[in-house]
């Protein structure tokens, strides 16, 4: 089933009252689509709206936007065959769980070398720095391939 609907999952908070609500008790999120660069920014879009409800850090919302667009932006343009990317996230106490999945040709991203961020730009090979960034910006980051699914596993800490 293709779901192109922004999923907020909550705990019945619509209508309690929100000084009662624990901070970790945020809705998950959950989001399908085509493998488009147009599904990207569908994307961007959703993940802002969940954040703002959520009520998520900027600062943690803004990576959690970089990690996600990084990571569906590649899928769209380099996942030849690709039909869709996914997107959930679960919020814990401590930290956003993070899980993207799509059904393009096995990668794992993060078995690429680390990027030599002090050589010189033009010493640099193209490509990598969106995998640095997932790794600096995320903790316990993790790739699997399941049946035909890519699953990049990663989690983004949440402030005290």
């Amino acid at each position: 089933m293709l779901r192109t609907s922004l999923a907020c999952t909550g705990f019945g908070w619509e209508d309690a009252n929100p000084l009662a609500k624990p901070s970790f008790q945020r809705p998950s999120f959950h989001r399908r689509l085509p493998a488009t660069l147009d599904s990207v920014e569908e994307l961007m879009d959703a993940l802002e709206a969940y954040a703002e409800k959520a009520e998520i850090d900027m600062a943690v919302a803004a990576r959690l936007n970089l990690v996600a667009e990084e990571i569906a932006a590649n899928v769209a343009m380099h996942a030849a065959g690709a039909t869709y990317f996914a997107l959930d996230v679960t919020p814990r106490e401590q930290a956003l769980d993070l899980v993207l999945e799509d059904d393009g040709p096995e990668y794992d991203p993060l078995a690429r070398d680390e990027v030599d961020t002090e050589a010189d730009l033009e010493e640099r090979d193209i490509g990598g720095l969106g995998v640095h960034l997932v790794r600096k910006l995320t903790q316990d980051a993790r790739y699997e391939r399941i049946g035909d699914t890519n699953r990049l596993s990663c989690s983004l800490a949440l402030p005290d």
